[in-house]
């Protein structure tokens, strides 16, 4: 994997530059949308830009900070917010969240100081930095790791960007900005000194405190103005410089790990709703097409509904247009008789592909219930069928019963060649219905992911981008706001053209994508034997589900609970006074003048420090921090897993039944969301006993199957490292191994320190860890651990050629590729700066490794669902897949044969050079199958 990223947002820069750069963009109730349009559409295609494992949107949090405390008139002369501004903070926050980003509000601070600290503390731990700004005293972060972007004038600044564009170089910007003053923040300068004096005397005399030196010599109006300023330069200077050791704690969980600001997956249907109520009808349309559903219910009341029209589009085209006119001449029929009907069934059943579309009341697809059906066999013609239409105006209807029964043994014929966008939804849509879909054949939105993982896969912007067509807004059919009403109510001609518009346009984009995935081997064998079919057995593990024990999740939140105040009392014992264990005011005081502990660091207030770092250096000696940490992480999984789960179990079958996202990851890797199976913590006894709460029902057990350092094995496949191979082909420990060959020693007197160094520089290597990551991870000088990379390489040398191939070629073509063909594109690789370009090389390395363990453990999924099927007798069902893992619920009396098949099958999904080995743990719940 590359060097992790994360991705700053300065968002109180934004507010005002989104503001005042869109025009007064107003709901037709008068609620203000300008800011709000212009945030959003910055949001996205920053993400989409820049890829991140990390991100935050910090934001000026109300109140005064230090500053004011340091010089009263800071900021003084900065006029109010305007109020049109004002009301849309708030849901800008909403929408931020909604996209995925962690927010951040820091009371006493400036965003400033939270993103200067945030980045350095990144960078510490091997990040690269990029923050998104229009704020030119950010510069003084800039340096090797850090990189300011600005969305809004497509400026980018590193090292060398800040030295041409400003004269000088980051670390003097300080000084840059203390000469000039700034007028902004009523912060004085030197009077009548701009950038180019400020710059030319830094320049001359090297840094302020030179400039300062030579104030007696220097000349002129500008001399006797510095000579004037010197009293203040000192105080300037401190205003202007951004504090790099805030104490977050309490704002970032788990400070100063980063994990609490893992960039999370978009919530779609929070997503849909706030564009619903805001009137974002583009928006809306697009993002109804990605969760494959054309009509969604009503969306509740907000406080601003409305729409704001098609002023901008919400992605431009990037391919010439097949068709050029939005509306294409067309002959879409409305299906109200019989013989209508006789007459399009025949044209199905005789067509040699037909795309297909559900309208629906529900975004969920285990309880959405169709309202119409629309059908395509050619561009240009397509029919829609009402079913459930309830409007005033709405004419008789076939019945929805009779209609399902004739056209099932057409749905049920797996002969009959269907296409979709995002079948997999559609598929639940019509399983509500007691029909079971078969003959699905293509999905445009699949067939995007293989062909431009990197892009958007929705309907209406792979339409815009690939045929320069655009469809019906949703808005257009059911109003806005209070006044929306569900598609069951939308004039019956209005939702054929609606319906018939997007099979026509599934079935176009089909006829334009499918030719680029035929080209390419390599692209065609990853939709038609990996995503196909692994969508169809996805539906089938999201329907089955998997069995929550709630009371034991309850059980377990009581006892969480009973520790949490076994706790706080404990503290206050030790403390010897009650205070709260949330607030770091009261801990410091509590830690740092009642019990006199040392000081670890201090915060830009200049208090001491009560961090996550800082109390783990005190818990190893102090009892008191020790239970502070405790306490911290406790409350955190109580709120987050075990009081949450159970109020996700689905009332009507007892099972929790998460989405798997197909389309998201460029690598190929599953998505799971609501809940997301991934992010169960199991670093902790607590936190893994939340997995006790997955169980098998009765006369059934758990059976969890996993590759054995499936990544690793792929290296020693893919590089042909002679030592690799032989460590993985005669079995032997692989970092025993490596010690081995690094150490000079024989494999049996490999210490347990000697492995632990050993296993760091394997998984380390292959994640694109340098000298000073590792030395960080072992706690040694980065001179040793240079030393150790360099031993390593001359022992495995495959490796190293591994590497310096794979990145030339990643250099040449602009992508790599998996086993199987899966193509992962880094666009960073050419056009990026030198942190970002270096980083994408180290995803070069990465790349292909963990995309072909994706493709392996799809493999391995449709490899053991079809012995399922060959097998009807059998009653075992896969209900999860997390990571490399399955998840299987088994009767009891085919444990024996799941143990045997299982590895069996996973480890015969592909030949590779050294042996694919499964290991199966049996368990009454998830925990005990490990």
């Amino acid at each position: 994997m590359s060097t992790p990223t994360l991705l700053l947002v300065d968002g109180s820069s934004y507010l005002y530059r989104a503001y005042h750069a869109m025009p007064d963009l107003r709901a037709p109730d008068g609620f203000p949308t300008g800011a709000i349009h212009g945030f959003v559409a910055m949001m996205k295609k920053l993400r989409e830009q820049f890829p991140a494992e990390h991100a935050a949107c910090v934001f000026d949090a109300k109140g005064p900070t230090f500053r004011d405390d340091w010089y009263p008139e800071y900021k003084a002369q900065r006029a109010p917010m305007p109020d049109a501004l004002r009301e849309q903070i708030a849901p800008i926050h909403e929408v931020v969240k909604l996209l995925g980003w962690p927010v951040l509000e820091v009371p006493g601070i400036e965003a400033d100081d939270a993103i200067g600290t945030l980045s350095r503390v990144a960078a510490e731990s091997g990040h690269s930095v990029i923050i998104s700004t229009g704020d030119k005293d950010l510069a003084q972060l800039v340096n090797p790791q850090v990189t300011l972007i600005n969305t809004m004038s497509n400026e980018r600044l590193d090292v060398a960007g800040v030295q041409e564009k400003f004269g000088v170089p980051p670390e003097r910007i300080i000084d840059y900005l203390t000469l000039m003053g700034d007028t902004v923040d009523n912060v004085p300068g030197v009077e009548k000194v701009g950038p180019k004096t400020a710059a030319k005397w830094i320049a001359e005399h090297g840094s302020l405190d030179g400039v300062i030196a030579a104030a007696a010599g220097i000349k002129g109006v500008a001399g006797e103005n510095l000579r004037k300023a010197l009293d203040w330069l000192p105080t300037g200077r401190r205003l202007v410089t951004v504090v790099l050791d805030c104490d977050l704690t309490g704002h970032v969980e788990q400070w100063p790990a980063l994990e609490a600001l893992a960039l999370r997956e978009v919530d779609q249907p929070g997503l849909l709703d706030f564009y619903k109520r805001y009137g974002f009808k583009s928006w809306s349309k697009e993002l109804e097409a990605a969760l494959g559903v054309a009509a969604a219910p009503a969306a509740a009341p907000g406080p601003a509904a409305g729409s704001n029209g098609d002023l901008f589009a919400d992605e431009v085209p990037v391919s010439a247009p097949v068709a050029s006119p939005d509306k294409m001449a067309h002959h879409y029929d409305t299906v109200l008789t019989w013989p209508q009907f006789d007459t399009w069934l025949a044209r199905l059943q005789g067509a040699e592909l037909v795309a297909l579309d559900t309208e629906t009341d529900s975004l969920d697809g285990m309880r959405a219930r169709i309202v119409g059906l629309s059908f395509s066999v050619a561009i240009g013609e397509a029919c829609y069928i009402p079913l459930r239409h309830s409007g005033p105006d709405a004419p008789e209807q076939l019945p929805l019963d009779e209609v399902l029964a004739r056209l099932k043994p057409w749905f049920e014929d797996a002969s009959a060649a269907k296409l979709g966008q995002n079948i997999k939804y559609d598929t639940h849509v019509l399983a509500n219905h007691g029909v079971k879909v078969r003959g699905y054949r293509h999905d445009t939105m699949l067939q995007s992911y293989v062909v431009e993982a990197h892009r958007t896969h929705g309907l209406a912007a792979l339409a815009e981008r690939h045929l320069g067509r655009k469809g019906l807004d949703y808005e257009d059919l059911c109003g806005k706001g209070a006044h929306q009403i569900p598609f069951a109510q939308v004039d019956v001609a209005r939702a054929a053209e609606y319906s018939c518009e997007d099979s026509d346009m599934c079935l176009h984009v089909h006829q334009t994508l499918l030719p680029e995935l035929e080209a390419e081997a390599g692209l065609k064998f990853v939709y038609e034997q990996i995503e196909m079919p692994t969508s169809a057995v996805l539906a089938r593990i999201e329907r089955t589900g998997v069995l929550i024990d709630p009371a034991r999740l309850n059980q377990q939140s009581q006892q969480l609970g009973q520790r949490l105040v076994a706790l706080e009392q404990e503290a206050y014992e030790i403390a010897g006074q009650p205070f709260n264990l949330g607030s770091p005011k009261q801990i410091g005081e509590i830690l740092f003048v009642k019990l006199g502990l040392p000081v670890g660091k201090k915060t830009a207030t200049g208090a001491p420090s009560t961090d996550e770092e800082v109390l783990e250096k005190l818990a190893a000696d102090y009892p008191l921090p020790a239970k502070l940490l405790e306490h911290r992480g406790l409350a955190k999984l109580k709120s987050t897993y075990t009081d949450k789960l159970p109020l996700m179990i689905n009332p009507d079958t007892g099972r929790v039944h998460t989405n798997y996202a197909q389309a998201v990851a460029v690598t190929g890797r599953l998505s799971s969301n609501d809940p997301n199976l991934q992010n169960i913590p199991i670093r902790t006894a607590e936190g893994r006993r939340v997995r006790e709460a997955f169980v098998a029902p009765a006369g059934h057990r758990i059976v969890s199957a996993d590759y054995s350092q499936i990544e690793l094995r792929i290296m020693a496949h893919i590089s042909e490292d002679p030592g690799l191979l032989r460590a993985f082909e005669q079995g032997i420990d692989v970092h025993r191994a490596t010690a081995s060959e690094v150490f000079g020693t024989p494999v049996s007197d490999v210490t347990t320190e000697q492995r632990r160094y050993a296993k760091t520089i394997n998984f380390g290597l292959i994640y694109g860890m340098g000298a000073f990551g590792l030395a960080s991870s072992l706690g040694i000088e980065q001179k040793a651990a240079k030393e150790y990379i360099e031993l390593y390489f001359a022992r495995f040398a495959g490796v190293k050629r591994y590497m310096d191939e794979t990145r030339a070629s990643a250099i040449d073509k602009g992508y790599v590729e998996t086993l199987f063909g899966r193509r992962i594109y880094l666009p960073e690789i050419k056009g990026g700066n030198g942190p970002r370009r270096a980083g994408a090389e180290r995803q070069a390395i990465n790349a292909p490794m963990q995309g072909t363990a994706a493709d392996l453990i799809k493999l391995a999924m449709l490899a053991v669902q079809t012995e399922l099927d060959a097998k009807p007798e059998l009653r075992s069902r896969m209900v999860m897949q997390v990571h490399d893992e399955l998840v299987l619920e088994v009767p009891d009396a085919e444990l024996d044969w799941a143990k045997a098949a299982i590895p069996r099958l996973m480890a015969g999904v592909a030949q590779l050079k050294v042996p694919l080995l499964a290991e199966v743990g049996v368990g009454a719940n998830w925990d005990e199958a490990h």
